[in-house]
């Protein structure tokens, strides 16, 4: 779909939480986030839900999961909300958690994943994904202030 664009910060080895939580928090890359996002969707799983700080302002919360979630929009099916997406053209951004990007990756026709060159210890991976089957722009290479090495590449579905 047009309107889904997954969006996620991946370590060397698919990593991409522990406990509940983000690994990776680069400044840079925090604000990227803000800014595309702001204004827009962003689909969730209950877990990532209660991770986030009480509201990210200028979103529109959307969580799959099986119970209702208070005061938020959600679906209990993958089916309903696909077809919630499919009847929208706004944009929706698949922000995780795992279950969630392995769910939604087969309908998406775009990924932002910024790549970085480090491991982790992780409870959480980015699942695995045929390159071949994507065009994608290579970013910059950029530096945290930690030294860890990192580009953002835009991944377009073929």
């Amino acid at each position: 779909m047009k309107n889904l664009v997954t969006i996620a910060a991946v370590g060397k080895n698919r990593e991409i939480g522990h406990s509940n939580d983000l690994i990776w928090r680069f400044k840079e890359d925090l604000q990227y986030f803000r800014d595309a996002t702001m204004g827009h969707y962003i689909v969730m799983g209950q877990r990532t839900y209660h991770s986030l700080p009480p509201t990210l302002v200028g979103r529109k919360y959307i969580v799959i999961s099986e119970t209702d979630v208070e005061d938020v929009m959600t679906f209990n099916n993958l089916d309903a909300f696909l077809d919630f997406a499919r009847g929208t053209e706004d944009l929706i951004w698949v922000i995780g958690g795992g279950m969630i990007y392995s769910q939604l990756l087969p309908h998406c026709d775009k990924m932002i994943l910024t790549e970085i060159d480090a491991v982790a210890d992780a409870d959480v991976f980015f699942p695995k994904f045929d390159r071949s089957e994507w065009n994608v722009e290579v970013g910059d290479l950029k530096t945290s202030p930690e030294g860890i090495k990192y580009r953002r590449n835009i991944y377009k579905r073929k």
